[in-house]
């Protein structure tokens, strides 16, 4: 395969070589699958019913939760076909669509995180401008900015990405298709213009990962100035989840693709994969319920409704 030209599929790495292996691959993806459609899924549907959800805060949780479904659609459901059926093939554009969609909606994801982060830091340290800054106005562009970012980022990466000549086979380390496996499928130093442009996104990605930093240092200064222990508890009952799941998203993601190559293999990385792409969207809405009373009470509501009516 002298380029990209004369590729018309790619395999990808299996998670087993046994038919039971496969199968039980199958069914844990299918549990982990359906848990993250019913978590964002209950999220999504709590925060469109309930008036009183319909807030800054909860609008970019709702937000979060489509980004979250739509990610882990685009890598676990191919994956579970291929274990079914026993093969590893998915088609060059079906790859590039995988590569579009996960960037685009990966990048999109860690903007709505951001700008989470920056509604926190205005409800505490903010809280008599928070409504002129968080408006209604406000948050769609914001929410607006975030997907469209995602958007740019992911047609940029996915058309220099596959407009680079491939003459290193066709097969993908990986369990779906990621830029730093095809990389390794391009001719000599025709990837060096990629890797330039995620050296850029590197870059705008520790800026927000700054910002966030930043936020949450002022954020813990003035709750640590709140006189009342339940002033306090509740503060940071409202931080701590968005906390927990930009750590899951931040050490997974920078560890898959910041770790020294002399620890690299292909296991490894398959198992980095799994936890960067497949557990956050899983865990997300168990993190973001576990101490939130609010979601809790309007899920607890949503879920009578529909046993009150069968």
């Amino acid at each position: 395969m002298s380029n990209s030209s004369s590729i018309t599929e790619f395999l990808l790495l299996a998670f087993a070589d046994t038919r039971q292996l496969q199968l039980l691959h199958f069914w844990l993806f299918l549990g982990i699958y359906l848990a993250a459609l019913l978590g964002n899924g209950l999220i999504i549907t709590a925060v469109a019913c309930d008036h009183r959800l319909h807030t800054p805060m909860y609008f970019f949780l709702l937000n979060l939760s489509l980004l979250d479904l739509g990610s882990i659609s685009t890598t676990v459901p191919k994956s579970m076909a291929n274990s079914l059926w026993d093969t590893r093939v998915i088609s060059y554009w079906g790859c590039a669509a995988q590569v579009f969609f996960f960037l685009f909606l990966f990048a999109a994801e860690y903007c709505v995180l951001t700008i989470m982060a920056y509604d926190r830091y205005v409800a505490i340290c903010k809280p008599l401008h928070y409504g002129t800054l968080l408006g209604s106005r406000a948050c769609v562009h914001m929410a607006a900015a975030a997907w469209s970012s995602g958007f740019l980022n992911a047609v940029m990466h996915t058309a220099n990405t596959f407009s680079l000549p491939l003459c290193q086979g066709n097969v993908v380390d990986q369990f779906f298709c990621e830029i730093p496996q095809i990389l390794k499928l391009s001719c000599s130093c025709s990837y060096l213009r990629e890797v330039g442009l995620l050296v850029l996104s590197a870059c705008l990605a520790f800026g927000c990962f700054v910002f966030i930093l930043f936020s949450y240092v002022q954020i813990f200064r003035a709750v640590l100035r709140i006189p009342s222990d339940q002033g306090r508890h509740k503060a940071f009952s409202t931080c701590l989840p968005h906390l927990a799941v930009v750590s899951l998203f931040i050490s997974t993601a920078t560890f898959a693709y910041l770790k020294p190559p002399s620890i690299s293999s292909p296991s490894l990385d398959l198992v980095v994969a799994v936890l960067y792409s497949v557990v956050p969207p899983a865990v997300n809405p168990l993190l973001y319920s576990m101490r939130n009373q609010e979601l809790k009470y309007a899920l607890w509501k949503i879920m009578l409704g529909v046993f009150q009516k069968q």
